[in-house]
């Protein structure tokens, strides 16, 4: 009853913190999707980094060093280093700096105003919306799975996932972005200091030491793959690489850059990220490498990390520690819930006509009518899901986004990519989506057990030379060996530029609109007056439409 009492009075403070937020909001969309656009740089990054440490990343990682080994930190963490804070540099301080000047809020918008398309851009809605839908539903699993282990199965999974559910959706209906920034405050901080401190507790009261825990787990045949790379080929292992390109992609994540206040907050957060992610994936990998020496045979090993807080620590601090990681787990929820009311309400409701007819006020009540029903939709598609948390997130969300990856480098960098590149790059993921998913599923009954080697799925196409183009390892369908996110990307780049080639590109307007050397100049003087905290000079004097809020230098979060 200890930890579950000590997370239960978190789950509490994060409602009302929402409350709080709700007081401070006003009834028009540009407040409750982008808080003003006034997100400072220290809650920028805090913010940031939450929305993208999700239950993958704790549970996920956790349970997949179980299974994998000491390996998965190379596979995810390594790249995720390097890669995500260049995607932030290069491509959030410009959506940062277009949705400043043209008053862009969603990634849709940018993308029908960059390639003259309308019907593309709803199609590119739809795609994000099924591709993020699998990220909230993570979760919410994740959040479940923590209440129940916490609590010794005393809240089932079924209500722990409710719990969660209606916290995040409370948090989000009433505070909007403003609220989303303020939990995360707490969410990213809490998990940052208590990560730590878990790891410390859970080595002192560990029979051994770590070092020796390793030694025997090396000397042993049957756990030695725990401190290897025995159950990880070279082309899974750089198939990974191709993962955080999605970082940039994810909804909430671009949403985010739309939010801050100055460009300053990306110079910060470039710094702070990679250390944030150590922080967090170190531990969680390693006790998941002590926990299956340790406790072999769980039946899920998605928890391996609470069960070795239950085991290995105080009550009050298995609470406190279990608070952290539902605070990571929710710190992402709530950001993918916003960034799919935010779509919904620009892209779709006010695109076709709905902000003509009701309003801002109206707006924002269809924003959270809809963030009560994509959530119960989120909740009942955890409860039905097999899947573990770790594949879900890199066979659906991570790969589709980071196959969109090329048509955000092509709006952003390349003026003569067109809106028919686009829409081939858009359906050539569709497609992959849909055949990974119809593979995975007709190979799960003959899926080989962990360390086995992978199955050929169609041992016909071996008369063409084709008999290794699809296999089954023990999670996932292969592609000549590497994760369906390869052929993916480099199959997206490779639409988008012959696509655009071929076709019309957008007009001179347009063109002169977002590479002109007029347009170049204004945006790096905006940036630079940005970074330096002046105030931007007036739209009006640079010869541009005013845009609401663009230059406001108060109303911080």
């Amino acid at each position: 009853m200890i930890p579950l009492t000590v997370i239960c009075l978190y789950l509490v403070a994060i409602a009302i913190i929402g409350s709080f937020a709700f007081r401070r909001s006003q009834a028009n969309t540009e407040d409750f999707f982008l808080a003003n656009r006034g997100v400072g740089s220290m809650v920028f990054f805090l913010s940031l980094f939450a929305t993208n440490m999700t239950a993958f990343a704790i549970l996920g990682s956790s349970g997949q060093a179980y299974r994998q080994g000491i390996g998965i930190y190379g596979l995810m963490a390594s790249s995720s280093c390097f890669l995500i804070p260049l995607t932030i540099f290069f491509i959030g301080t410009r959506l940062w700096a277009i949705g400043k000047r043209f008053g862009h809020q969603t990634q849709v918008a940018f993308f029908r105003d960059r390639w003259e398309c309308d019907a593309i851009g709803t199609l590119i809605f739809v795609l994000t919306v099924v591709m993020l839908v699998p990220y909230m539903i993570i979760s919410i699993m994740g959040g479940g799975r923590v209440l129940a282990d916490i609590s010794k199965d005393m809240v089932s999974y079924p209500l722990g996932c409710a719990i969660v559910a209606l916290v995040v959706t409370v948090n989000v209906f009433f505070g909007g972005m403003r609220g989303t920034v303020w939990v995360n405050i707490l969410q990213t901080s809490m998990f940052l200091i208590f990560g730590a401190i878990a790891l410390a507790v859970i080595s002192h009261n560990l029979p051994l030491g770590f070092g020796e825990y390793i030694h025997k787990i090396a000397a042993n045949p049957k756990t030695k793959f725990l401190v290897t790379r025995e159950r990880m080929s070279e082309s899974y292992f750089w198939s990974y690489t191709f993962i955080p390109l999605s970082s940039i992609m994810f909804p909430h994540m671009a949403i985010m850059c739309f939010a801050a206040r100055r460009v300053t907050a990306f110079k910060r957060t470039v710094v702070l990220y990679p250390l944030a992610i150590m922080a967090i994936w170190l531990p969680c990998i390693f006790l998941g490498v002590i926990g299956a020496f340790l406790k072999p045979g769980l039946a899920k090993p998605d928890g391996v990390l609470l069960v070795m807080l239950s085991d290995y620590a105080p009550p009050i601090l298995a609470g406190i520690l279990g608070a952290g990681i539902i605070s990571a787990v929710m710190g992402s929820d709530t950001h993918q819930v916003l960034a799919l009311s935010t779509m919904f309400t620009k892209d779709l409701f006010a695109h076709y006509g709905g902000k003509d007819k009701y309003g801002e006020r109206g707006s924002v009540y269809f924003a959270r009518a809809f963030i009560l029903i994509v959530t119960v939709v989120a909740y009942i598609i955890a409860l039905l899901t097999r899947e573990t948390i770790f594949e879900l997130a890199v066979r659906f969300a991570f790969s589709g986004f980071a196959a969109m990856g090329p048509v955000m480098i092509a709006a952003l960098f390349w003026k003569r990519s067109t809106k028919y590149g686009a829409l081939a790059s858009t359906l050539w993921v569709a497609a992959w989506l849909v055949l990974t998913w119809y593979l995975q599923k007709i190979s799960d009954v003959s899926a080989p057990k962990p360390g086995a080697p992978p199955f050929i799925i169609f041992p016909e196409l071996a008369n063409v030379g084709l008999g290794h183009l699809f296999e089954r390892t023990s999670a996932n369908v292969t592609v000549f060996g590497f994760l369906p996110v390869v052929p993916m990307v480099l199959g997206s780049a490779v639409c988008m530029i012959i696509f655009s080639l071929l076709t019309r590109p957008p007009t001179q307007p347009t063109i002169e609109k977002y590479f002109s050397k007029q347009t170049s100049e204004t945006l790096s003087a905006r940036t630079v007056s940005e970074s330096k905290g002046i105030a931007v000079a007036s739209n009006e004097s640079a010869g541009m439409p005013r845009t609401p809020n663009a230059s406001r230098g108060s109303g911080a979060v």
